[in-house]
């Protein structure tokens, strides 16, 4: 039974990587598995002189050592595991996962050829659980879902902006981190951090606004997609719904050689800057801001058709007890966009929620092809008329970019899925 926690360390209060396995707590687990995130209910015990962001040595029930991991009782994801009991997570073992990431992103992928801006840590995905970082032009821009994180999070930066040649560091706590780990976090920069930066990826630009963006300030996840997407787009209409900072409608254009180009977004500082983005690059793009079931129905009451569709809402469903009200509002997204692809044209359709697996997400798809074919009247009057089975072929199936790479311990660090369906 896990000992009743102590008031967490002050939310600001930052902690060295320094570490003497001499005076580390214990936490037990009742089973050690290969996953590195442990909820309440597996802790056995913890001892009284813990507090919340401590480095904690592992040990099973039988005695025996398991690793070394960061322990939170205040969260009910309380233990995130760090590494096995041959490594002791001290300032070198740090620096040296953080060149691992760097020289995955920089060696193997070459990213630099091609961008300024991608994703250095991927949290799970590169063994640094509950921070992500992108690298965004010369600035780091972190988030934290742990409080142990939060805590290591300036000298994490500090280590890191040196092997890919930042000026600038921005540190957020994650959107639900004192519901689920208990503290309330401010954002912290370095003191000449810009409100803005200017972007490019594959020569087209993108202006980052740290003050109004969303999570790191930049969706990286997205970029290969975008490019595969310009491909496809050459003399195209293209409708990209869910904009946000015009990512896929300026590359459409840009990169794609798009006839006509419209982004909508229902959120009116994203909008604005994505129609900045569009005069950054010399393109012209109609951007709407309109709900996106809103601004669909109003286009199928026009009987207006696209060549291209793309659909990339904001994650739906953020909890499983979301789950049933996330997955209606997909398939009715997902429905109307369908109805608004012209035959034989392209609709990508994204998600977000790593709760709805790529299997489910497709299977939806697939119901939504049958319930969005043109409309056939009933065989008695009494009857309203029904959307008949509509074709279509799955092309692709993507995922995010592979700067964010999937653990195989950690199926979580999978969040992204990109289904690519030409419609009969």
């Amino acid at each position: 039974m896990s000992a009743t926690p102590r008031p967490p360390h002050s939310a600001s209060q930052s902690r060295s990587l320094a570490l003497s396995s001499d005076f580390l707590p214990t936490v037990t687990v009742k089973s050690v598995g290969l996953h590195p995130l442990l909820y309440r209910k597996r802790i056995e015990h913890a001892e009284r002189n813990i507090s919340p962001g401590d480095t904690v040595r592992v040990m099973d029930t039988e005695g025996r050592q398991a690793g070394y991991g960061i322990y939170n009782p205040r969260a009910e994801l309380a233990l995130r595991m760090l590494c096995d009991a041959s490594k002791l997570p001290d300032e070198a073992w740090w620096e040296g996962k953080l060149k691992i990431a760097v020289a995955l992103r920089r060696e193997m992928l070459r990213l630099d050829d091609v961008t300024d801006s991608y994703r250095v840590i991927h949290a799970e995905g590169d063994g640094i659980s509950g921070l992500v970082v992108d690298k965004l032009g010369d600035v780091l821009s972190a988030e934290a879902f742990g409080f142990g994180m939060y805590q290591r999070g300036g000298a994490i930066l500090a280590l890191l902006a040196p092997l890919v040649g930042t000026k600038h560091t921005l540190l957020r706590p994650g959107p639900a981190s004192l519901a689920q780990e208990g503290f309330d976090g401010e954002t912290i920069s370095s003191p000449d951090l810009p409100n803005r930066v200017t972007i490019q990826e594959f020569g087209t630009r993108f202006r980052v606004d740290f003050a109004e963006g969303h999570k790191t300030g930049f969706f990286c996840d997205q970029r290969d997609n975008r490019r595969l997407l310009a491909s496809l787009c050459k003399g195209k209409s293209v409708l990209d719904l869910c904009c946000y900072t015009g990512g896929f409608a300026i590359q459409a254009k840009q990169l794609g050689g798009a006839a006509e180009v419209i982004g909508v977004d229902l959120d009116e500082e994203p909008l604005a800057l994505a129609k900045e983005n569009a005069n950054l690059n010399q393109v012209r793009v109609k951007f709407v801001q309109a709900d996106a079931f809103a601004y669909m129905r109003d286009m199928l009451a026009q009987s207006r058709r696209f060549d291209v569709v793309v659909l990339d809402p904001p994650k739906l469903i953020r909890s499983r007890a979301e789950y049933d009200e996330g997955y209606r509002k997909h398939f009715d997204l997902n429905k109307l966009a369908m109805q608004l692809v012209a035959p034989g044209g392209l609709l990508l359709s994204c998600t977000c929620a790593g709760l709805l697996p790529s299997e489910e997400f497709t299977r939806m798809m697939h119901l939504c092809a049958r319930q969005s074919g043109p409309l056939v009247s009933a065989a008695t009057p009494d009857l309203p008329a029904r959307h008949a089975p509509r074709g279509c072929q799955i092309i692709y199936k993507t995922g995010a970019a592979p700067d964010h790479p999937i653990a195989t311990n950690c199926p979580e660090t999978e969040y992204l899925n990109a289904v690519w369906m030409r419609m009969e």
